[in-house]
């Protein structure tokens, strides 16, 4: 699953840039899914008196409003964005108003001023209002996404890798960078995604068809506990594949 996200502030043209990378990457023939961040603190979607609402205040920690066309599932607190994505597995995943995770970035703007105040290394390209008016900002490509959109999602196709994990920078560092370091090198051209070695499935761990990312460490420890159990029973050989299930 490859995600990235576009952001900037009111009215600089985001929903619009998404709606026509999501009909560009569809068109493409890839499955796309898209993730809203909300910057409202009174926004909810349920309303009060609702159904669903008596559930909840009455104490259910996981409300579902399931209809003929739409299911909705209701958390009653927010969730981190690490969560979210284990819902989705489509190739492309569109974030609208994310920046607080480890992901390549589009901005939308009106102005130099307002790119000058939220640029960093990890965004690749940058559109919306300013389309009209500029092709560049410090190497950085500006696209407009309703004139050449086919521009802006071949850039999309070259520039965002394979969601990376986005551990703390102290967790890891085995590759000789932080998860977000490593996340600029790629835009850059400078590694690639196989450098994490997180990518190394010799060892996984799913839960309830979730794969969970491990560091090193840990991958460590859960293999040596693993071997040390099973290298003792009759039938085991060294570098044999080992699967362990729990549960049904």
């Amino acid at each position: 699953m490859k995600i990235f996200s576009v952001f900037g502030i009111t009215q600089s043209g985001k929903t619009t840039t998404i709606e026509n990378i999501i009909s560009e990457l569809k068109r493409r023939r890839y499955s796309v899914g898209s993730v809203k961040e909300i910057h409202f603190e009174g926004f909810a979607i349920d309303s009060e008196g609702s159904n669903t609402h008596r559930h909840k205040m009455a104490g259910s920690e996981l409300v579902t409003a399931r209809g003929y066309y739409e299911t909705d599932i209701l958390f009653p607190r927010q969730l981190s964005i690490e969560k979210i994505l284990n819902f989705y597995d489509q190739d492309y995943v569109v974030l609208e108003g994310v920046t607080d995770y480890n992901l390549p970035k589009i901005i939308t703007a009106h102005n130099t001023e307002e790119i000058a105040e939220r640029s960093d290394e990890s965004v690749f390209a940058i559109s919306g209002k300013i389309s009209n008016q500029l092709e560049e900002y410090k190497g950085i490509p500006i696209i407009n996404a309703m004139d050449n959109i086919t521009a802006l999602v071949d850039l999309i196709e070259e520039k965002v890798y394979e969601k990376l994990p986005d551990f703390p920078p102290e967790c890891c560092n085995i590759c000789g960078y932080n998860c977000r370091q490593l996340g600029v090198r790629i835009l850059k051209g400078e590694a690639k995604r196989e450098d994490c070695l997180i990518s190394d499935k010799s060892i996984k761990l799913v839960i309830d068809g979730t794969e969970i990312d491990m560091v090193p460490f840990v991958q460590n420890i859960l293999h040596n506990a693993v071997e040390g159990v099973v290298k003792e029973l009759k039938g085991y050989r060294k570098g044999a594949k080992v699967t362990i299930k729990i549960g049904e």
